[in-house]
């Protein structure tokens, strides 16, 4: 049993952890919405949505590699390799002046967010058994203040500092992170021993996986969406660049905030009822998004669209790390994988449709996604979610 001081060092390194894949996540819409970057790279909006396609790729690919690693040798191999990633691919980001550049960081990051993602959850999920849901969203506001730390910073500072340079001093961040995972006592792995090939296909074919898999494939996308392309949206809408960049930090705050009131509701509400009400909530906002047309009142809708979406994720794992406990690398690196999945494929959708049609048509895709996470949970909440029985049928 590990003690309270190191519970918390291990908690503290896995918010470290998430803080960075929110800065992975965010940099790319914070990138793009600067005129100067597309321009940099010679890049178009269908270009734009498949660099984003290549970053959740990245992610994705990784997510499901480092689930059974977690589960063999632990989270500490994956949170050092993890973050020498991102501070690669940070580098390489800014010195990049093409596609291809572009592309070869894409990957990178990707590759590294995902491992962080996984691992800074899983240890979470671990660290405290009793008080996921909590936690969980604990972890998940450190998500929110790495993905606000970009586009604030860029707001910032452009006019002082080319973004070259501020990605390098970015880049600082991860390598310090990598440097603090070197030295950190971990636990020892929880199944010490390597998986088979039908270990992982039991793990894929536990009951009610997929309708996970299902909720989360489509709220990644949601989220990667407005990540990736608020700025663009605001800015086809009249904003000005620095003005877009700081609605697009709105959207941060209102996911950071979210997730600090979802600690709390979880007092008064079961996991799936929140994860319900949120749904219906980001329904509402995306539909005023899409229908709106000046900038203060889209300013309001990305804030609300950011609360509305911070509980469903954080929430839904909670529910998944009390349902499948054995195996836990994983299961959750499976269902990462199905999640960001959508991350990959939503964004690149909005720039097909955004380059034939217009951006707003594009953001028809969230408040689509919206319905089909809402309606994803009332089926979980129905089938799964019945009583204490239909829990931790994978054991523990």
């Amino acid at each position: 049993m590990l003690e309270g001081r190191q519970r918390a060092r291990l908690f503290a390194a896995a918010c470290a952890g998430m803080f960075i894949f929110g800065l992975v996540l965010a940099l790319l819409g914070t990138l793009f919405g600067l005129p100067a970057m597309r321009e940099r790279l010679g890049v178009d909006l269908a270009q734009q949505g498949d660099l984003f396609l290549l970053l959740f790729a990245g992610v994705c690919f990784a997510t499901v590699a480092v689930g059974p690693l977690i589960d063999r040798f632990g989270n500490k191999l994956v949170l050092l390799v993890s973050a020498v990633l991102v501070t690669v691919a940070l580098v390489e980001f800014a010195a990049a002046k093409s596609m291809l550049a572009a592309v070869i960081a894409a990957l990178v990051i990707g590759l590294g967010g995902g491992g962080l993602n996984t691992s800074c959850n899983v240890l979470t999920s671990e660290l405290y058994g009793g008080n996921r849901g909590r936690m969980l969203n604990l972890l998940g506001i450190f998500y929110g203040f790495g993905a606000l730390f970009v586009p604030l910073l860029a707001a910032s500072i452009t006019s002082l500092l080319p973004m070259s340079r501020l990605l390098l001093v970015t880049a600082v961040l991860p390598a310090i992170g990598a440097v603090a995972y070197a030295v950190l006592p971990f636990p020892p792995a929880r199944e010490g021993h390597g998986m088979t090939w039908r270990e992982i296909l039991e793990v894929v074919r536990y009951p009610g996986l997929l309708l996970f898999g299902i909720a989360l494939f489509v709220e990644s996308g949601n989220e990667a969406v407005l990540a990736g392309w608020t700025s663009t949206y605001l800015g086809e809408a009249g904003a000005r660049a620095q003005l877009a960049t700081w609605i697009l930090a709105g959207y941060w705050a209102g996911l950071m905030l979210g997730r600090l009131t979802a600690t709390r509701l979880l007092r008064y509400f079961r996991d799936v009822q929140l994860v319900l009400l949120s749904a219906l909530g980001s329904m509402a906002g995306c539909a005023i998004l899409l229908g709106a047309r000046s900038v203060p009142l889209l300013a309001a809708a990305v804030f609300f669209v950011g609360f509305a979406f911070s509980a469903i994720y954080p929430t839904t794992l909670a529910m998944i790390g009390d349902r499948y406990q054995r195996y836990a690398g994983t299961v959750f690196g499976v269902l990462f994988a199905m999640g960001l999945a959508g991350g990959a494929v939503f964004p690149w959708a909005v720039g097909q449709i955004s380059e034939a049609r217009t951006v707003r048509t594009g953001m028809v895709i969230p408040l689509a996604g919206a319905c089909a996470v809402a309606a994803a949970v009332v089926v979980i909440k129905h089938r799964l979610c019945g009583g204490e029985a239909s829990k931790r049928v994978a054991g523990s």
